[in-house]
């Protein structure tokens, strides 16, 4: 903001030349958190065989990303509501009745 550029030149910082400044980026949690919530909901499906997962479990992904997937779920479900029909078909066709209502 200009009032924080203003100060901040009082004390000495100069900005960067606008080439060398980083690009804003779309959050990578908002943009991808979804998708990979339904990605760690399928691999414990697939190694439990069930969709019962504790609100305290984290699944840890093939490469390697942990995805707190019962905190994933239970917000997934109180905010259902919101969800877009994609996002409700992903979970339906994982088994999840909640989704499919």
């Amino acid at each position: 903001m200009d009032g924080q550029r203003e100060r901040l030149q009082q004390l000495g910082i100069t900005p960067l030349p606008p080439e060398q400044e980083a690009p804003v980026k779309a959050s990578a949690s908002a943009s991808g958190a979804f998708e990979r919530g339904v990605e760690a909901l399928a691999q414990y499906k697939a190694r439990t065989g069930s969709l019962t997962v504790p609100r305290t479990h984290v699944e840890r992904l093939e490469d390697g990303t942990e995805v707190k997937l019962g905190v994933f779920l239970s917000n997934s479900k109180s905010r259902r509501g919101k969800l877009t029909a994609d996002k409700l078909a992903a979970l339906a066709e994982l088994g999840l009745e909640w989704a499919a209502a």
